[in-house]
């Protein structure tokens, strides 16, 4: 905690975001404001997660809120005399922020400190890293049952129920976003949500999953087609599969984010399809689906050891269809690691 609050040159932390009070103290309680000074830590909540607040933190003084929950925080704040707190701006609402100004009364100084927590859940510990092999390894599994799911006549929200129900029952706590299965011109909508569309003979099929699994988050999609493919597709599919690997063989520690997408590009543009490519390479992944850091163009921040990122090109046409394949891969040093397993060849069905 104390490298937290010197990084951010404050006395004290005010944490609104729930993987951030989550990643600092294991409190897995949908109501909270954790204030973090050299002194100790304090989690506000409400009535209802007391208990499982206690049950659920070490070391954590467990603070039932009176009134707002930032009325409470700013309690805490006054007992602990402080005089530069800082705080998240992108996680607070204006009517929050005020709140906040309110209650403190001039009696400490605001400091904003965006994603001084989020720098932190970049670089993975090795428990973590472990969690997320487990949680890419199932959804991997569940990307090949679900191929097989998919036939003439199926709609894309039945497809998609039954991979979250197949999530739950292999351990997973539920899909780290709402899974996308796209059938067709659909699948030209990055993310297309499943709609009752019924799967026909020589469609594009994509499908994007990815499990919670010990609170870590896994994305992997795929894509297939349902029947015999044309040449076109085949061309689309091979110059975005030497896109992914040209991408996946640019991850090493230090490496710009830039330079990880631009690899991706540069293949998509000697097919002549860059153009059709029409979001960044891939985004980090923890705890949530995205995180820092992003892999896009102008994206400057450099790979660390224990990053876990996206690697995702992807390819659209209206009224044609789309084509995206993607796995999750660690950063180590002197190493990467593709953390998802399935298949990345065209699938034929």
């Amino acid at each position: 905690m104390w490298l937290l609050l010197n990084a951010a040159k404050v006395d004290a932390l005010l944490v609104t975001h729930p993987a951030n009070w989550f990643y600092l103290t294991g409190f897995t309680g949908e109501s909270g404001a954790l204030v973090v000074t050299r002194k100790g830590t304090t989690l506000v909540t409400d009535g209802r997660f007391v208990g499982q607040a206690k049950a659920e933190t070490r070391r954590v003084r467990i603070c039932q809120q009176e009134g707002t929950l930032l009325e409470s925080a700013a309690r805490v704040l006054r007992d602990l005399r402080v005089r530069r707190v800082g705080f998240d701006p992108a996680r607070v609402t204006v009517s929050q922020w005020q709140a906040l100004r309110k209650a403190a009364r001039s009696r400490w100084q605001w400091v904003p400190a965006e994603g001084a927590v989020e720098k932190l859940r970049m670089r993975k510990e090795a428990a973590e890293l472990a969690q997320m092999r487990k949680a890419a390894m199932l959804a991997g599994e569940i990307m090949e049952f679900s191929i097989g799911l998919l036939k003439p006549g199926v709609r894309e929200n039945e497809v998609g129920a039954e991979i979250e129900y197949q999530m739950r029952r292999r351990g997973a706590s539920g899909p780290s976003f709402e899974t996308i299965v796209a059938f067709g011109e659909r699948s030209a909508l990055p993310h297309a949500r499943p709609t009752g569309k019924r799967l026909r003979k020589n469609e594009l099929v994509v499908l994007d999953l990815g499990v919670i699994l010990g609170h870590y988050c896994s994305d992997i999609t795929r894509t297939i087609f349902a029947g015999r493919a044309s040449k076109r597709i085949r061309a689309w599919h091979k110059a975005v599969l030497e896109a992914q690997e040209a991408a996946i063989s640019t991850v090493r520690e230090g490496a710009a984010c830039t330079e990880v997408d631009g690899a991706a590009r540069r293949v998509l543009a000697g097919y002549g399809l860059d153009h059709l490519f029409v979001h960044g390479t891939g985004h980090g992944l923890g705890l949530e689906v995205h995180e820092d850091p992003r892999v896009a163009r102008g994206q400057t921040q450099r790979l660390e050891s224990g990053n876990v990122i996206t690697i995702e090109p992807g390819v659209y046409a209206e009224g044609v269809g789309g084509i995206r394949i993607e796995d999750d891969v660690a950063v180590h040093a002197g190493r990467t690691e593709v953390l998802t397993r399935a298949p990345r060849q065209l699938i034929e069905l």
